[in-house]
C-alpha cells in the first residue's frame, strides 16, 4: 500500500494536546488517515469510545511482554483518549509483511493469543453493528445471510459449513496488515480488533487475506492448515465468508470471481 492519507493532517491543537514533537508526516497503510509526529502515531477515531477504552486496558496490560510488541493508545495532557476526533498511539518500528512472510504473521498471532487467553468476552461485541461485525455473525451462523447468501461464492461456502467444536477466546480478527516485522525486535501487533472466536480462526483470516488480496501462494493454506489441525478447513471457510460478506455489505455488487474464486475452490476441496 502506497497511497497517501485521506484528508488533512491532525491540526496543531491536536498535536499540542497530545504533546507531539515535530510536524506530522503521513504514513501509508491502514485507512489512509494515519500520521506520525515524533514518537506518536495519530489517526482519526475509528471505533467506539467503549472499544477504545477496552483496547487501552488490554494493550497496557500486555505492554512489555518479551515475545510480542504492542502500541497502547496515548492519552492527551488532560487525560482524554480522543481530541477533536483524533487518537494517539505510541510509535514502534517495523515494516508490513511481504507475501512470503505471512507464516511469521500467523506465528505472531499465536503468541498474542496466548497472552489474551485469560480475558473475558467483551460485552461491547454485542453492541457492534458495522459491516465487519455483521459479516462475522453471518459467517458463524449467528445471523441470516439475507440476499447476500444468494451470491454464488457465498452460497457455496454457506452450504459447505458444518459445526466447529473449538473453544473461543478474545482474538485479533484483523492481523494481516497489522503485524509489522523488525529484524531485531519481536513482532509488533497493531490495531487490536477483538472478536470471540477460536484462536486458529485468526490464523485463517490471515491466510484468506494473504491468498486472496496479498499475492501469497495457495501453498500457505496447506502450511498453516498442517500447523492448526483438523478444524482449519472449516475455519478458513468462515474466514473467506467473513471477507466476502464484508465486501458485499460495504459495496454491494462487488465483482467476486477474480478475487475469491481460486481460494473458494481450494477451500471447498478441503472440506
Amino acid at each position: 500500500m502506497s497511497r497517501a492519507p485521506r484528508g488533512g493532517p491532525p491540526p496543531g491543537g491536536v498535536l499540542g494536546a497530545f504533546g507531539a514533537a515535530g510536524g506530522p508526516v503521513p504514513l501509508t497503510g491502514g485507512q489512509r488517515t494515519v500520521w506520525r509526529a515524533g514518537d506518536l502515531v495519530l489517526k482519526r477515531l475509528d471505533v467506539s469510545l467503549e472499544e477504545l477504552g477496552w483496547q487501552e486496558e488490554v494493550l497496557t496490560a500486555l505492554d512489555g511482554a518479551p515475545d510480542v510488541r504492542v502500541a497502547p493508545p496515548v492519552r492527551a495532557r488532560d487525560g482524554a483518549l480522543v481530541v477533536a476526533g483524533w487518537t494517539a498511539w505510541r510509535f514502534e518500528p517495523g515494516t508490513a509483511p511481504t507475501p512470503g512472510r505471512y507464516p511469521e504473521v500467523v506465528a505472531a498471532g499465536r503468541v498474542l493469543h496466548r497472552h489474551l487467553a485469560h480475558l473475558p468476552r467483551p460485552a461491547l461485541l454485542d453492541r457492534r453493528d458495522h459491516a465487519w461485525a455483521r459479516a462475522d455473525r453471518i459467517a458463524w451462523g449467528e445471523a441470516p445471510a439475507g440476499a447476500t447468501g444468494g451470491l454464488p461464492h457465498v452460497a457455496a461456502l454457506l452450504a459447505a459449513r458444518v459445526p466447529v467444536e473449538a473453544g473461543a477466546q478474545v482474538v485479533h480478527g484483523d492481523l494481516t496488515d497489522n503485524v509489522h516485522l523488525h529484524p531485531g525486535l519481536p513482532p509488533l501487533v497493531l490495531d487490536l480488533t477483538g472478536y470471540w472466536r477460536p484462536p486458529a480462526y485468526a490464523s485463517a483470516v490471515v491466510v484468506a487475506d494473504a491468498v486472496v488480496f496479498r499475492g501469497a501462494e495457495l501453498a500457505l493454506v496447506d502450511r498453516v492448515g498442517e500447523e492448526e489441525g483438523p478444524h482449519f478447513p472449516q475455519l478458513l471457510l468462515r474466514a473467506l465468508l467473513f471477507r466476502a460478506l464484508t465486501d458485499q455489505l460495504l459495496a454491494p455488487g462487488t465483482e467476486w470471481a477474480r478475487w475469491f474464486g481460486p481460494a473458494v475452490r481450494r477451500v471447498l476441496a478441503l472440506t
